[in-house]
């Protein structure tokens, strides 16, 4: 399709650091979207949802260029956990969260304006949290870190360093998993470096336990 550059549709400074790693050409749009979840909607379904939302919230692109969109969600039982209203709110997301696992969700699309042509992937990433304290979720609290993330925490945060254990894409817990990304822009005629999965790993400071088809 002779894809020349990306369109990320996010302002997001995670994001924007991630998909650098695919050593592609890339610009930035950010886009504002309602994130509410319908009722009773799942958090897989809700995720791919708004990166399809997102993604076509962005209309002026060339014909060279493709918009790729991601939203991610932590979800405990089905229930999803957004951004905190406040530090009392992301207080109570990190206590239900402390030493207990939890799916965190990942939607990618991949929109091509120009020929209508889109693909959504979907990564699912389990996560263990470490049993950290009262006085430490304070202290991290203290920092305005939680207060703009999904579930109140990241993942790379290295002073908190919340994680004990992931299985699935470590980058997909950070926003935007690259080994997902790379299987939907291949089918654009977009090739990522071969470099890629050395890259994400040295990232993520993680063994990538993602499936081998996706890192090939």
């Amino acid at each position: 399709m002779g894809i020349r550059r990306i369109v990320l549709a996010s302002g997001s400074p995670r994001r924007r650091d991630l998909i650098s790693l695919l050593g592609l050409p890339f610009v930035i749009k950010a886009v504002d979207v309602d994130e509410l979840a319908l009722d009773g909607e799942p958090p897989d379904e809700l995720v791919r949802r708004l990166s399809r939302a997102k993604a076509r919230a962005i209309v002026a692109v060339r014909a060279d260029e493709v918009v790729v969109a991601a939203d991610t969600v932590v979800a405990v039982n089905g229930q999803v956990l957004g951004k905190p209203a406040d530090a009392d709110d992301a207080a109570r997301m990190l206590q239900l969260l402390r030493g207990r696992d939890h799916h965190v969700y990942s939607g990618i699309c991949v929109w091509h304006p120009p020929s209508g042509r889109m693909v959504t992937e979907l990564s699912d990433s389990r996560v263990w949290m470490r049993p950290y304290t009262d006085e430490e979720i304070a202290r991290y609290i203290d920092s305005g870190d939680p207060l703009d993330k999904s579930g109140a925490y990241a993942i790379q945060h290295p002073a908190f360093d919340p994680v004990a254990r992931v299985e699935g894409c470590g980058l997909g817990v950070m926003g935007l998993p690259l080994c997902y990304l790379g299987r939907a822009l291949a089918q654009f005629g977009v090739r990522v470096p071969e470099s890629m999965p050395g890259a994400c790993r040295a990232f993520n400071q993680r063994e990538c336990r993602v499936p081998a088809e996706l890192v090939r």
